[in-house]
């Protein structure tokens, strides 16, 4: 015998279909989503979390534009460890511009709305300059044991062209994975609530908002989490492995700490991406919370993009002697033009 449902189908043509309808109709009744952020907060705090934001966005912006300057324009400056330097600083700088202007924005505005499509496209530029940025630390380590561990073959190894293609794989995959995790995040309907405890769409508290599978969609997540974090991680540590061999078999102390100077930059700005991001995506559901997405959200936003440009330059004779110069050739003009 038949079920009630599966014979009511077939008696009920016209209420069948118009059953259809309202159920696709009321799928996704989310047009847009209100984002939290600071608003909590009282009209000063939010005047000064402005002023602190702003000034921290725009030393972010002025380092990373003074890095692409002059890893692109001083010829000193033709190694491939600088041609992946000024791509890092790219992609920081197209990352904080597609958090930190909206965020600044509502602290100035009541209004926190941002449509479907707004938060869609932000959340797919975070993931795709993300897991790009992740990609290219790894192969910067690479780069470094190929310098220390084989200096002899390291013009012919990291040629032109393998540093084009291993900049290129990092976007390709940043492009690809993006739109997978797209997909996860929006893969269920929204028809509940609509306040994202955050200053921007994230993955993990869009994904809570939505209806049918979340436990799925994070699950995904946390699996993607593993490729894009952990594999990176395992060549950047085999990388380092083969370094830290070759630096202790050197007999000069000064050879050890000129090389080690050329590491510790690098292995600071991953410890501090990868441990954020780690945090934020491959922790459960029950361990998140507003007190503690954003300070994590602000730390990858705001804070390491504007640090990893100082740590490079701090740690790099190289690079302060770039800076000064290119400083000095905007100083000289400056002057002429008067």
């Amino acid at each position: 015998m038949l079920p009630y449902n599966y014979l009511l189908c077939f008696s009920c043509p016209f209420s069948s279909s118009k059953t259809q309808m309202v159920d696709l109709r009321n799928s996704n009744t989310v047009t847009e989503f209100i984002l939290v952020g600071f608003e909590k907060s009282s009209p000063s705090i939010q005047a000064f979390l402005f002023t602190l934001f702003l000034a921290l966005y725009s030393l972010a912006m002025a380092m990373n534009g003074l890095i692409i300057f002059i890893t692109w324009t001083d010829s000193r400056l033709n190694s491939p460890m600088y041609f992946f330097l000024g791509h890092l600083s790219f992609l920081d700088v197209c990352f904080i511009t597609t958090i930190i202007p909206q965020m600044l924005a509502h602290l100035m505005i009541k209004n926190h709305t941002v449509s479907f499509v707004s938060c869609m496209t932000q959340m797919y530029l975070i993931f795709f300059m993300g897991v790009a940025e992740c990609i290219l630390l790894a192969f910067m380590g690479y780069d470094r044991y190929v310098a220390i561990c084989h200096p002899l073959n390291y013009a012919q190894i990291m040629s032109r062209q393998v540093c084009v293609c291993l900049v290129g794989t990092s976007w390709t995959f940043g492009l690809i994975n993006g739109i997978f995790l797209e997909y996860i995040s929006f893969r269920n309907p929204f028809n509940r609530d609509n306040h994202i405890e955050n200053f921007f769409c994230e993955a993990p508290i869009v994904i809570a908002l939505s209806s049918g599978d979340t436990q799925f969609s994070m699950k995904l997540i946390f699996a993607d989490a593993i490729v894009v974090l952990l594999s990176p991680t395992v060549l950047i540590v085999i990388s380092y492995v083969h370094i830290l061999a070759s630096i202790l078999s050197r007999p000069s102390s000064s050879g050890r700490r000129k090389t080690l100077s050329t590491c510790t930059s690098h292995l600071t700005v991953v410890i501090f991406l990868y441990s954020s991001a780690m945090f934020s995506y491959m922790n459960p559901r029950s361990t998140h919370g507003p007190d503690k997405d954003k300070p994590l959200s602000l730390l990858y936003s705001i804070i390491i993009p504007m640090c990893n440009p100082i740590i490079y330059s701090f740690r790099n004779k190289e690079m302060k002697g770039a800076m000064r110069r290119a400083l000095g050739r905007t100083s000289l003009a400056q002057a002429e033009s008067v």
